[in-house]
């Protein structure tokens, strides 16, 4: 009991605690893929902005579970997902961008314990952004994954508009 209210808070807290750099879905459309009597499961499209990189969107794509425990939103979403990640304006950071990996989205994919987080990573030798989206789960994740580079070129300008801490 104790440790299934331990996981209960955690859980919660999970879902409170979105951190400040978490950047805002926007839907653009499901496409079903199995029928059901009421609500079909579907694979849905959302796009975000990375909120600390002007200029970087991504397109996210994902598993969602229809059905009686899909409608009422109980149902546990596969970890099954794309990521696809590309500069659509000129790349401008707001503050220095650190080396170390940054959460940039995070998304319920279950009622109280599964998530969909969206990491940045930096591979500054090569110049470029990687995006990492995994599955976690309060007690262990899931090897699911997906990775999309977005190289820091120049995109109209000549100096670097992205700096490292």
């Amino acid at each position: 009991m104790k440790l299934f209210l331990r996981a209960l808070f955690v859980g919660a807290a999970m879902l409170c605690t979105a951190g400040p750099a978490n950047a805002r879905a926007v839907d653009i459309g499901c496409v079903s893929t199995t029928w059901r009597i009421l609500n079909n499961d579907k694979v849905c499209v959302q796009s975000f902005k990375d909120p600390q990189i002007d200029g970087v969107t991504c397109h996210l794509s994902y598993a969602k579970t229809g059905g009686v425990t899909g409608a009422l939103g109980f149902a546990e979403n596969p970890s099954r997902f794309s990521l696809s990640c590309r500069q659509t304006g000129p790349l401008k950071a707001t503050q220095p961008v650190r080396k170390v990996q940054q959460d940039v989205f995070t998304q319920r994919m279950s009622f109280l314990f599964k998530g969909l987080n969206v990491s940045r990573l930096v591979d500054v030798e090569n110049q470029s952004l990687i995006y990492l989206v995994v599955s976690e789960k309060l007690i262990d994740g899931s090897p699911f994954n997906s990775i999309s580079v977005v190289p820091l070129m120049p995109w109209r300008e000549v100096e670097p508009a992205i700096t490292f801490k």
